[in-house]
């Protein structure tokens, strides 16, 4: 019997307990960044889940549109994060899929997006512009992880250390991690994601979001967030400031992330999404990572058949014309611009 699929009209628990069931769930699945989509973005996020003929969630699938007239329509699970596509049995996702293809097209999205981790039995083709690197640890046992870096790897971490750079943990750096974030992100020429998300994130979840921040000579010159679940720690967000990138805060703050993720007893540091081929995907190779392709499955029904990219043709003058904001003014225009780019 094919599952009937609508709106979750359930309480979160029920939706949490079918995301741990379905293979391949991670924490951007989760009831709580509904939350967060609406409160810090204002789009409509639109929840589905599949019931079997018991009543029982049988899978579920998080729907986020973005829409505007200058970066298109879209329909994404989850936007702004790597992963979020459906989950559950496999009539279920089938099901699902169906019913969001229904969606894009009654609504006329430009791209409906399910960024998915796993490969699924779909029809849609699937996109792999996109790769994320993970690095297998010895839980429990950071020095066995240290030993297993290259010596140039373990050589620069030293560097960072000699110069006497340290990292502090903890939902009290979101600010300091902010700091960097905003400034790294104006100087590559990209609009930032608002202040407000990443405290809303630190309310959120308490519990599984992890700020990391780099400093030297008290200030806050690196800095990372990311999220655990299951056995798992994934580095979503990360930035440096260039002019200290010679005594390497960066690769003492990789470090330390792993070093903890080792220590707390998981199994896997997930480096989080990158281009293949790219600058970033070097650097995370460096530590000893494996790629894995992400599985983000698309129907393009209009003129888009991405997200944007500062890459394209159409958006080349923007990070040219961005790099040269004062900062404060990059930090009071960009969220406005960055919940449109999903």
């Amino acid at each position: 019997m094919t599952p009937r699929v609508g709106a979750f009209e359930g309480p979160g628990a029920e939706w949490d307990a079918a995301v741990h069931a379905g293979a391949g769930w991670t924490h951007f699945h989760g009831w709580g960044w509904k939350a967060v989509i609406e409160r810090v973005f204002g789009h409509e996020c639109t929840y589905l889940a599949a019931r079997d003929d018991t009543g029982r969630v049988a899978g579920v699938l998080p729907l986020v549109r973005a829409k505007s007239l200058v970066f298109g329509d879209y329909l994404v699970s989850m936007p702004f994060l790597n992963y979020g596509g459906p989950l559950g049995t496999e009539p279920a996702v089938r099901a699902l899929v169906a019913h969001a293809v229904s969606l894009a097209r009654d609504c006329r999205v430009d791209l409906l997006e399910l960024r998915s981790r796993e490969r699924l039995a779909l029809d849609l083709p699937v996109s792999h512009r996109k790769i994320t690197c993970l690095l297998d640890l010895s839980a429990g046992d950071s020095e066995g992880v240290w030993q297993r870096l290259s010596s140039n790897v373990r050589r620069k971490v030293r560097r960072a250390q000699k110069e006497r750079v340290s990292v502090r943990f903890g939902l009290d750096q979101a600010s300091a991690f902010y700091q960097v974030f905003s400034q790294h992100m104006r100087d590559l020429g990209t609009p930032t994601l608002p202040r407000q998300l990443f405290e809303t994130i630190a309310e959120q979840f308490p519990e599984d979001t992890w700020f990391g921040c780099a400093y030297y000579e008290g200030r806050p010159v690196a800095a990372g967030c990311g999220f655990q679940w299951g056995g798992e720690f994934e580095l979503t967000w990360v930035s440096a400031l260039q002019q200290y990138h010679r005594i390497y805060a960066n690769m003492l703050l990789y470090w330390a992330f792993i070093e903890r993720a080792a220590n707390q007893k998981l199994s896997l540091f997930n480096f989080g999404r990158c281009t293949p081929g790219g600058g970033t995907h070097h650097f995370k190779q460096q530590w000893g990572s494996r790629d894995v392709a992400l599985m983000w499955y698309q129907l393009v029904a209009g003129r888009r058949n991405a997200t944007p990219s500062p890459h394209e043709s159409a958006f080349a003058w923007g990070p040219s014309v961005w790099k040269r904001l004062p900062l404060a003014v990059a930090n009071a225009l960009g969220p406005s611009i960055a919940r449109l780019i999903p």
